[in-house]
Protein backbone atom coordinates (compact mmCIF):
# COMPACT_ATOMS: atom_id res chain seq x y z
CA UNK A 1 0.00 0.00 0.00
CA UNK A 2 3.04 2.27 0.88
CA UNK A 3 4.45 1.54 -2.15
CA UNK A 4 1.48 2.15 -4.06
CA UNK A 5 0.67 5.43 -2.71
CA UNK A 6 4.60 6.64 -2.99
CA UNK A 7 3.90 5.93 -7.12
CA UNK A 8 0.65 7.61 -7.47
CA UNK A 9 2.35 10.52 -5.42
CA UNK A 10 5.38 10.52 -7.56
CA UNK A 11 3.03 10.11 -10.89
CA UNK A 12 1.06 13.16 -9.46
CA UNK A 13 3.93 15.58 -8.39
CA UNK A 14 5.40 14.76 -12.26
CA UNK A 15 2.44 16.34 -13.60
CA UNK A 16 1.76 19.28 -11.34
CA UNK A 17 5.31 19.62 -12.47
CA UNK A 18 4.11 19.40 -16.36
CA UNK A 19 1.13 21.74 -15.73
CA UNK A 20 3.29 24.09 -13.63
CA UNK A 21 5.81 23.92 -17.11
CA UNK A 22 2.78 25.12 -19.38
CA UNK A 23 1.34 27.95 -16.85
CA UNK A 24 5.09 29.57 -16.15
CA UNK A 25 5.01 29.54 -20.19
CA UNK A 26 1.39 30.92 -20.74
CA UNK A 27 1.47 33.24 -17.32
CA UNK A 28 5.01 33.54 -15.61
CA UNK A 29 5.79 32.33 -12.24
CA UNK A 30 3.42 34.09 -10.04
CA UNK A 31 0.78 32.19 -12.13
CA UNK A 32 1.94 29.18 -11.53
CA UNK A 33 2.26 29.77 -7.82
CA UNK A 34 -1.71 30.08 -7.85
CA UNK A 35 -2.23 27.01 -9.89
CA UNK A 36 0.13 25.31 -7.76
CA UNK A 37 -1.34 26.55 -4.17
CA UNK A 38 -4.89 24.91 -6.09
CA UNK A 39 -3.55 21.85 -6.34
CA UNK A 40 -2.06 20.93 -3.36
CA UNK A 41 -5.28 20.39 -1.31
CA UNK A 42 -5.04 17.15 -3.13
CA UNK A 43 -2.47 16.19 -0.66
CA UNK A 44 -4.45 17.74 2.55
CA UNK A 45 -7.37 15.24 3.98
CA UNK A 46 -10.12 17.12 5.71
CA UNK A 47 -9.25 15.23 9.69
CA UNK A 48 -5.86 17.15 8.78
CA UNK A 49 -7.21 20.40 8.83
CA UNK A 50 -10.24 19.82 11.47
CA UNK A 51 -7.38 18.58 13.67
CA UNK A 52 -5.41 22.30 12.64
CA UNK A 53 -8.59 24.10 14.19
CA UNK A 54 -8.94 22.18 16.70
CA UNK A 55 -5.51 23.18 17.99
CA UNK A 56 -7.19 26.40 17.97
CA UNK A 57 -9.94 25.28 21.05
CA UNK A 58 -12.71 25.19 18.33
CA UNK A 59 -14.48 22.38 17.89
CA UNK A 60 -15.52 22.87 13.87
CA UNK A 61 -18.33 20.46 13.68
CA UNK A 62 -20.24 21.71 16.52
CA UNK A 63 -19.68 25.26 15.90
CA UNK A 64 -20.00 25.54 12.67
CA UNK A 65 -22.01 27.33 9.75
CA UNK A 66 -20.91 25.69 6.38
CA UNK A 67 -19.98 22.49 5.08
CA UNK A 68 -15.92 22.02 6.41
CA UNK A 69 -15.44 20.41 3.36
CA UNK A 70 -15.82 23.57 1.15
CA UNK A 71 -12.99 25.23 3.82
CA UNK A 72 -10.12 24.75 2.16
CA UNK A 73 -6.20 25.25 2.58
CA UNK A 74 -5.29 28.18 0.41
CA UNK A 75 -1.29 27.58 0.30
CA UNK A 76 -0.03 29.67 3.29
CA UNK A 77 -0.46 28.68 6.91
CA UNK A 78 -2.06 31.11 9.79
CA UNK A 79 -0.50 34.31 9.69
CA UNK A 80 1.74 32.84 6.68
CA UNK A 81 0.30 36.30 5.30
CA UNK A 82 1.12 38.29 7.84
CA UNK A 83 -1.55 40.89 8.94
CA UNK A 84 -0.27 44.53 9.85
CA UNK A 85 -0.93 44.79 13.52
CA UNK A 86 1.22 48.12 13.88
CA UNK A 87 0.51 50.34 11.12
CA UNK A 88 3.07 53.28 10.08
CA UNK A 89 1.26 56.06 7.55
CA UNK A 90 2.98 58.30 4.99
CA UNK A 91 1.50 61.44 3.76
CA UNK A 92 0.76 62.60 0.06
CA UNK A 93 4.32 64.06 0.00
CA UNK A 94 6.16 61.13 1.35
CA UNK A 95 4.34 58.21 -0.24
CA UNK A 96 6.14 56.59 -2.94
CA UNK A 97 2.85 55.33 -4.96
CA UNK A 98 1.39 56.90 -7.78
CA UNK A 99 -2.09 58.58 -8.61
CA UNK A 100 -3.08 55.82 -9.96
CA UNK A 101 -2.50 53.18 -7.65
CA UNK A 102 -5.64 51.59 -6.25
CA UNK A 103 -6.54 52.58 -2.41
CA UNK A 104 -8.72 51.53 0.28
CA UNK A 105 -10.20 54.94 1.17
CA UNK A 106 -12.23 55.35 4.89
CA UNK A 107 -12.90 58.50 7.05
CA UNK A 108 -14.10 58.28 10.77
CA UNK A 109 -14.59 60.92 13.11
CA UNK A 110 -13.30 63.39 10.84
CA UNK A 111 -9.72 61.37 9.94
CA UNK A 112 -8.93 60.11 6.85
CA UNK A 113 -7.00 57.37 6.06
CA UNK A 114 -5.75 55.25 2.06
CA UNK A 115 -4.62 51.62 2.14
CA UNK A 116 -3.02 50.96 -1.05
CA UNK A 117 -3.79 47.92 -2.83
CA UNK A 118 -0.27 48.01 -3.24
CA UNK A 119 0.34 46.56 0.70
CA UNK A 120 -2.86 45.01 0.70
CA UNK A 121 -2.30 42.09 -1.59
CA UNK A 122 0.87 40.88 0.63
CA UNK A 123 -0.86 41.40 3.83
CA UNK A 124 -4.55 41.47 3.39
CA UNK A 125 -5.59 42.50 6.61
CA UNK A 126 -4.30 45.76 8.48
CA UNK A 127 -5.35 46.17 12.49
CA UNK A 128 -5.81 50.23 12.72
CA UNK A 129 -7.43 53.04 14.58
CA UNK A 130 -8.92 55.59 12.67
CA UNK A 131 -10.68 58.52 14.42
CA UNK A 132 -10.25 56.95 18.02
CA UNK A 133 -12.07 53.87 17.06
CA UNK A 134 -10.08 50.03 16.71
CA UNK A 135 -11.10 49.13 13.02
CA UNK A 136 -9.74 46.66 10.64
CA UNK A 137 -9.38 46.85 7.19
CA UNK A 138 -9.56 43.40 5.17
CA UNK A 139 -9.10 43.34 1.62
CA UNK A 140 -9.08 39.97 -0.19
CA UNK A 141 -6.96 39.95 -3.60
CA UNK A 142 -8.60 36.68 -4.81
CA UNK A 143 -12.22 38.40 -4.59
CA UNK A 144 -11.60 42.03 -4.81
CA UNK A 145 -13.56 42.69 -1.78
CA UNK A 146 -13.08 45.11 0.86
CA UNK A 147 -15.17 44.67 4.36
CA UNK A 148 -13.25 47.20 7.10
CA UNK A 149 -14.95 46.61 10.55
CA UNK A 150 -14.93 47.80 14.65
CA UNK A 151 -12.46 45.25 16.19
CA UNK A 152 -12.53 46.11 19.65
CA UNK A 153 -9.86 45.48 22.21
CA UNK A 154 -9.11 41.84 19.28
CA UNK A 155 -6.95 41.81 16.41
CA UNK A 156 -7.85 39.91 13.42
CA UNK A 157 -5.31 37.65 10.97
CA UNK A 158 -5.29 35.54 7.68
CA UNK A 159 -6.12 32.55 8.25
CA UNK A 160 -4.39 30.60 5.34
CA UNK A 161 -7.80 28.88 4.53
CA UNK A 162 -10.28 30.16 1.92
CA UNK A 163 -14.13 29.62 1.64
CA UNK A 164 -15.57 29.85 -1.99
CA UNK A 165 -12.08 30.91 -2.87
CA UNK A 166 -12.66 34.04 -0.93
CA UNK A 167 -10.43 35.19 2.38
CA UNK A 168 -11.09 33.48 5.98
CA UNK A 169 -10.12 36.04 8.64
CA UNK A 170 -9.53 34.58 12.64
CA UNK A 171 -10.27 36.25 15.61
CA UNK A 172 -7.22 35.99 17.74
CA UNK A 173 -9.29 36.59 21.02
CA UNK A 174 -11.24 33.12 19.89
CA UNK A 175 -9.97 31.87 16.79
CA UNK A 176 -13.26 32.31 15.69
CA UNK A 177 -13.50 32.09 11.74
CA UNK A 178 -14.73 35.10 9.24
CA UNK A 179 -15.79 34.88 5.56
CA UNK A 180 -14.66 37.44 4.64
CA UNK A 181 -17.42 38.55 2.00
CA UNK A 182 -20.45 37.96 4.67
CA UNK A 183 -18.49 39.77 7.46
CA UNK A 184 -19.82 36.90 9.43
CA UNK A 185 -18.37 33.84 11.72
CA UNK A 186 -18.54 30.82 10.28
CA UNK A 187 -16.79 28.24 12.94
CA UNK A 188 -15.79 28.71 16.55
CA UNK A 189 -17.19 30.51 19.36
CA UNK A 190 -18.59 33.26 17.30
CA UNK A 191 -19.91 31.15 14.69
CA UNK A 192 -22.80 33.63 13.34
CA UNK A 193 -22.12 36.78 14.77
CA UNK A 194 -22.03 40.06 12.55
CA UNK A 195 -19.14 42.42 12.28
CA UNK A 196 -20.07 46.12 12.55
CA UNK A 197 -19.10 46.85 9.21
CA UNK A 198 -17.96 50.56 8.62
CA UNK A 199 -18.10 52.71 5.14
CA UNK A 200 -14.93 52.08 3.00
CA UNK A 201 -14.17 52.66 -0.92
CA UNK A 202 -12.59 51.60 -3.34
CA UNK A 203 -10.69 54.47 -5.56
CA UNK A 204 -7.45 55.45 -6.47
CA UNK A 205 -4.67 57.57 -4.40
CA UNK A 206 -5.48 61.03 -6.27
CA UNK A 207 -8.54 60.59 -6.50
CA UNK A 208 -8.75 60.44 -2.79
CA UNK A 209 -6.03 63.01 -1.83
CA UNK A 210 -8.34 65.34 -4.33
CA UNK A 211 -11.47 65.00 -1.62
CA UNK A 212 -9.21 64.32 1.79
CA UNK A 213 -5.59 66.09 0.55
CA UNK A 214 -4.41 65.81 4.49
CA UNK A 215 -5.28 61.81 4.18
CA UNK A 216 -2.47 59.67 5.84
CA UNK A 217 -1.09 56.50 3.39
CA UNK A 218 0.00 53.01 4.60
CA UNK A 219 3.36 53.24 4.66
CA UNK A 220 5.60 50.20 3.11
CA UNK A 221 7.67 50.33 6.45
CA UNK A 222 5.71 47.01 7.88
CA UNK A 223 8.07 45.14 9.32
CA UNK A 224 8.03 42.38 6.07
CA UNK A 225 9.78 42.39 3.01
CA UNK A 226 8.11 42.05 0.24
CA UNK A 227 8.14 43.78 -3.45
CA UNK A 228 5.44 46.56 -3.13
CA UNK A 229 5.63 48.17 -6.46
CA UNK A 230 4.34 44.68 -8.00
CA UNK A 231 1.65 42.49 -8.20
CA UNK A 232 2.27 39.39 -6.40
CA UNK A 233 -0.93 36.98 -8.50
CA UNK A 234 0.68 37.54 -12.04
CA UNK A 235 -2.54 37.48 -14.71
CA UNK A 236 -5.27 36.79 -12.16
CA UNK A 237 -7.16 40.32 -11.56
CA UNK A 238 -8.19 40.47 -15.05
CA UNK A 239 -7.83 37.19 -16.92
CA UNK A 240 -10.91 34.25 -16.40
CA UNK A 241 -9.39 31.92 -14.47
CA UNK A 242 -11.22 31.16 -10.64
CA UNK A 243 -8.40 29.01 -9.25
CA UNK A 244 -9.93 27.40 -6.19
CA UNK A 245 -13.44 25.84 -6.49
CA UNK A 246 -16.73 28.64 -6.62
CA UNK A 247 -20.39 27.22 -6.76
CA UNK A 248 -23.22 29.18 -8.38
CA UNK A 249 -21.49 30.14 -11.13
CA UNK A 250 -24.27 28.55 -13.89
CA UNK A 251 -26.22 31.95 -14.11
CA UNK A 252 -23.41 34.24 -14.26
CA UNK A 253 -23.54 36.41 -17.52
CA UNK A 254 -20.51 38.75 -16.61
CA UNK A 255 -16.86 37.99 -16.89
CA UNK A 256 -15.40 36.19 -13.75
CA UNK A 257 -13.01 39.54 -12.78
CA UNK A 258 -15.81 42.28 -14.24
CA UNK A 259 -16.23 44.41 -10.81
CA UNK A 260 -19.65 44.83 -9.21
CA UNK A 261 -20.52 46.23 -6.23
CA UNK A 262 -22.79 44.70 -3.52
CA UNK A 263 -24.33 45.60 0.03
CA UNK A 264 -25.95 43.26 1.91
CA UNK A 265 -28.06 42.91 5.29
CA UNK A 266 -27.73 39.49 7.38
CA UNK A 267 -31.29 38.85 9.03
CA UNK A 268 -31.16 36.39 12.25
CA UNK A 269 -31.02 33.30 10.82
CA UNK A 270 -28.71 30.81 10.29
CA UNK A 271 -29.08 28.62 7.25
CA UNK A 272 -25.79 25.99 6.55
CA UNK A 273 -23.89 26.84 3.63
CA UNK A 274 -26.23 29.97 2.90
CA UNK A 275 -26.27 34.05 3.41
CA UNK A 276 -29.73 34.62 5.04
CA UNK A 277 -30.84 38.42 5.01
CA UNK A 278 -31.03 40.62 1.81
CA UNK A 279 -28.95 41.88 -0.76
CA UNK A 280 -28.13 43.15 -4.22
CA UNK A 281 -25.44 43.78 -6.77
CA UNK A 282 -24.38 46.50 -9.46
CA UNK A 283 -22.21 46.24 -11.67
CA UNK A 284 -20.04 49.07 -12.28
CA UNK A 285 -20.24 49.43 -16.26
CA UNK A 286 -23.84 49.66 -16.14
CA UNK A 287 -24.12 52.13 -12.92
CA UNK A 288 -21.49 54.29 -14.43
CA UNK A 289 -23.95 54.51 -17.72
CA UNK A 290 -27.49 55.21 -15.92
CA UNK A 291 -25.45 57.23 -12.87
CA UNK A 292 -28.04 55.61 -10.18
CA UNK A 293 -30.08 52.94 -9.08
CA UNK A 294 -32.60 52.67 -6.37
CA UNK A 295 -33.73 49.39 -4.57
CA UNK A 296 -34.70 48.54 -1.46
CA UNK A 297 -32.81 46.68 1.30
CA UNK A 298 -34.30 44.98 4.23
CA UNK A 299 -37.93 46.64 3.50
CA UNK A 300 -36.14 50.74 3.04
CA UNK A 301 -35.38 52.01 -0.08
CA UNK A 302 -31.71 53.07 -0.43
CA UNK A 303 -29.72 54.26 -3.68
CA UNK A 304 -26.24 53.23 -5.25
CA UNK A 305 -24.97 55.56 -7.25
CA UNK A 306 -21.70 56.01 -9.79
CA UNK A 307 -19.23 58.47 -7.91
CA UNK A 308 -17.33 60.71 -10.79
CA UNK A 309 -14.96 61.96 -8.33
CA UNK A 310 -13.93 58.36 -7.25
CA UNK A 311 -14.75 56.34 -9.99
CA UNK A 312 -16.58 53.99 -8.42
CA UNK A 313 -20.54 52.67 -6.69
CA UNK A 314 -21.15 54.80 -3.52
CA UNK A 315 -24.15 53.07 -1.53
CA UNK A 316 -26.38 55.36 1.09
CA UNK A 317 -29.56 56.09 2.55
CA UNK A 318 -31.45 58.49 0.60
CA UNK A 319 -30.36 61.18 3.12
CA UNK A 320 -26.94 60.66 1.73
CA UNK A 321 -25.88 58.54 5.09
CA UNK A 322 -23.19 55.79 3.46
CA UNK A 323 -24.02 52.05 3.82
CA UNK A 324 -21.24 49.79 4.08
CA UNK A 325 -20.94 48.24 0.64
CA UNK A 326 -17.70 46.09 -1.19
CA UNK A 327 -16.61 46.22 -4.57
CA UNK A 328 -16.05 42.42 -5.75
CA UNK A 329 -15.22 40.31 -9.00
CA UNK A 330 -18.36 39.08 -10.09
CA UNK A 331 -18.20 35.26 -9.33
CA UNK A 332 -18.75 36.42 -6.05
CA UNK A 333 -21.69 37.47 -5.44
CA UNK A 334 -23.48 34.37 -6.66
CA UNK A 335 -20.69 32.21 -5.06
CA UNK A 336 -22.07 33.87 -1.33
CA UNK A 337 -25.27 34.91 -2.34
CA UNK A 338 -26.77 32.62 -4.57
CA UNK A 339 -27.64 34.75 -7.83
CA UNK A 340 -25.70 36.21 -10.43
Amino acid sequence: MKVTRQIAIGGLSAAVLLVGAAVVQAGGWDNFKLQYYSLTRIFHDQGRELGDLRKQNVDPEATTRIDLTQLLDGGPPKDGIPSIDEPIFDTAATTPFQADDLVVGMVINGEAKAYPFNVLNWHEIVNDTVGGVNVTVSYCPLCDTIVAFERGDTTFGVSGKLYQSCLVMYDRADDSLYAQPWAEGIVGPAVNQTLERLPAVKTTLGEWLAQHPDSQILSTQTGHQRDYQGYPYGTYYTDDQIIFPVRGQEGRSLHPKAIVSYVWEADGQTPRDRFSGDSHSFVHNELRQVGQQQVELAGRPIRARWDESLSTVVVEELDGTMIPSTTAFAFVYPAFYGTP
